[in-house]
């Protein structure tokens, strides 16, 4: 097979939680702990810092990788979904695998697969897994697909775990409260392996703190290593002022991915680079700390948090797509200083729980609500019903690129145009 026939294989062979949603969701390690012992456990060759979490995710790990790099490491990158290209999930030193890799560990492993039984996102945390170990990578950040406890990625045996905060998510799969959920993500905690949590939370600390003990590991809260001082812009780039707690160090970092809500991220890596410094074998110099922030995006190609497209009118996209996330980019919405109308094009899965979303965004914006092209979106007209309800007012477009363009006929240059609601709505607008 060629690549365009591979990744045809893969997504049509394959169950997909992308395209299935629940359906395709596979729980347990059993079939990637068997083939990943027929293709002899790559996922011992490296550090890994193992990341879980409802929101930022994404950002974390892109951030550390980042940091890791500019230590001077060979460092691996393993996240999902992608937004345009399948190889954005596998990276080393910010490169996409390449299509003849991905080619060549399917051709090469298929039967297995198959009798394996694995899903898709199975296979492709296996690839990435096997990717990192014939590049020598020194350093792995492995973001997990959803939940923890059974996640695919769940059979690594990390440095540090991380789990960055727990909302209301996926509530089908992991549970109907933050406590359940935390117990999954809580899963991801390994014996005697430190974890750290970026967001304390009073819901859900004692079962974070209880698998821990259980486990004989230290929870480290991320608020009480890094104090957050305050945030603001300055050429192009985030401005986020942090102090060491134990020795009241200040840091001005400058970050290139923006967003108010970037700084719980930023004090989580802080505390990440802080632990591997101090606890492990690996380096990470205040420099490679300061120029990995800074650069993040730019290493790691990282795309749709808060990422401007656009000025005179202003066009924003964040990839925000649960009630935890939108109520960050709602509060950042809230506080913008344009003088003109705000019109937001978004667009829903229909398994997410749309009706809170709505309930969170502000009163005074236009709406075009659409669907990205994928089984799993919400009717826009089934979404503009709950928003009339909501007090919202609203229109529908039947595409992301009508939408967009609806939008852009109505607008005058002072005002602002937000992108969102779902990743896969993020990735068709800037596919344009």
């Amino acid at each position: 097979m060629n690549y365009s026939e591979t990744i045809d294989y893969l997504f049509a062979s394959l169950p997909t939680f992308q395209r299935d949603g629940a359906t395709a969701y596979k729980p347990g390690l059993e079939r990637i702990s068997d083939f990943c012992r027929r293709i002899g456990n790559p996922q011992r060759n490296y550090f890994v810092i193992h990341v879980a979490g409802t929101n930022g995710k994404g950002s974390v790990c892109s951030m550390l990788a980042a940091v890791l790099q500019q230590a001077g490491y060979q460092t691996g990158l393993f996240t999902s979904p992608h937004l345009h290209d399948f190889r954005e999930r596998i990276r080393v030193n910010g490169e996409m695998i390449s299509k003849q890799k991905v080619v060549n560990f399917v051709n090469k492993h298929k039967t297995e697969m198959e009798e394996c039984g694995l899903s898709f996102f199975e296979m492709t945390a296996a690839m990435a897994f096997d990717y990192f170990a014939q590049c020598d990578v020194e350093v792995a950040v492995i973001e997990t697909g959803l939940g923890g406890r059974l996640d695919a990625t769940n059979i690594v045996l990390p440095v540090v775990s991380v789990i960055t905060n727990v909302g209301l998510d996926h509530t089908d799969l992991l549970g109907d409260s933050l406590p359940k959920i935390a117990r999954e993500k809580g899963g991801i905690i390994k014996k005697c392996v430190p974890v750290i949590v970026g967001e304390k939370n009073p819901a859900y600390n004692l079962v974070l703190e209880e698998i821990a003990a259980d486990k004989r590991s230290e929870v480290i809260y991320a608020e009480e290593v890094f104090r957050f001082d305050n945030n603001g812009y300055a050429d192009g780039l985030q401005v986020v002022n942090v102090t060491r707690v134990r020795d009241e160090h200040p840091y001005s970092l400058r970050i290139d991915l923006l967003g108010d809500y970037q700084y719980h991220n930023v004090a989580v890596v802080c505390t990440v680079a802080d632990y591997l410094h101090e606890k492990t074998p690996l380096t990470i110099s205040r420099r490679a700390l300061v120029e990995g922030l800074r650069t993040a995006s730019e290493m790691t190609s990282f795309k749709g948090r808060w990422q401007v497209l656009g000025h005179e009118p202003l066009v924003v996209c964040d990839t925000g797509h649960n009630a935890h996330g939108i109520a960050h980019v709602a509060e950042q919405l809230s506080r913008r200083t344009n003088s003109g109308r705000l019109y937001c094009v978004m667009g829903f899965c229909a398994d997410k729980s749309i009706d809170e979303m709505l309930s969170l965004l502000p009163t005074d914006a236009h709406y075009i609500f659409t669907r990205a092209d994928m089984r799993r979106a919400a009717k826009p007209e089934d979404v503009a019903a709950m928003a009339e309800r909501a007090g919202l007012t609203c229109e529908v477009a039947p595409s992301v690129v009508e939408a967009v363009a609806r939008a852009k006929d109505m607008m005058k240059t002072e005002d602002m145009l937000f992108i969102g609601g779902s990743t896969f709505v993020v990735a068709e607008a800037l596919a344009e």
